[in-house]
């Protein structure tokens, strides 16, 4: 990680600065417990701007694919991720806490030092689904029938209880 793209917010804001690139997702370290696999790479934009209001912002704009696990079947599933946010940067604590008490914005603290990976990596968690789950008719939910199969077959003491009936 020590080749990351490190910004100044507030410079970065006063000269409207812009950035984009593509992240694999195989950097994404804190991601990755939320991946069925790493394989592909997030597109990302970021502009530092004013709002409406003339506070600094970040505008960014994170699209991929990233591949999930289904929460019903457990089977692997590709989520399309087409993510805007604006963060507004605050200076000090008792802005960030103004921020906070506004359930429309978003905001974190202006730094000098903010890593771009992990603001997209942070981006892209909280874009996640909580549950992913396939659409109804992709989604292959298995019978009792076919569960019990599968654990009959798999079981480790089946040949043991098999032995224990013929003696």
């Amino acid at each position: 990680m020590s080749d990351q793209l490190v910004i100044d917010t507030l410079d970065f804001v006063c000269n409207r600065g812009s950035l984009q690139g593509n992240i694999p997702l195989v950097g994404l370290e804190r991601l990755r417990s939320y991946l069925a696999d790493t394989a592909g790479e997030l597109t990302y934009l970021i502009s530092g701007q004013l709002d409406r209001h003339s506070r600094p912002m970040l505008k960014i704009s994170v699209n991929g694919n990233v591949n999930l696990s289904c929460q019903r079947c457990l089977k692997k599933m590709e989520y399309g991720l087409d993510l805007e946010t604006e963060l507004l940067l605050a200076r000090n604590e008792d802005e960030l806490s103004r921020y906070d008490e506004d359930i429309f914005v978003d905001a974190i603290y202006a730094s000098s030092e903010l890593s771009i990976q992990l603001l997209i990596e942070d981006e892209v968690i909280l874009g996640l689904p909580i549950s992913p789950r396939h659409q109804n008719v992709q989604c292959h939910v298995s019978t009792k029938a076919e569960i019990h199969t599968t654990a009959t077959k798999e079981h480790p003491f089946t040949v043991l209880a098999s032995l224990k009936r013929t003696h």
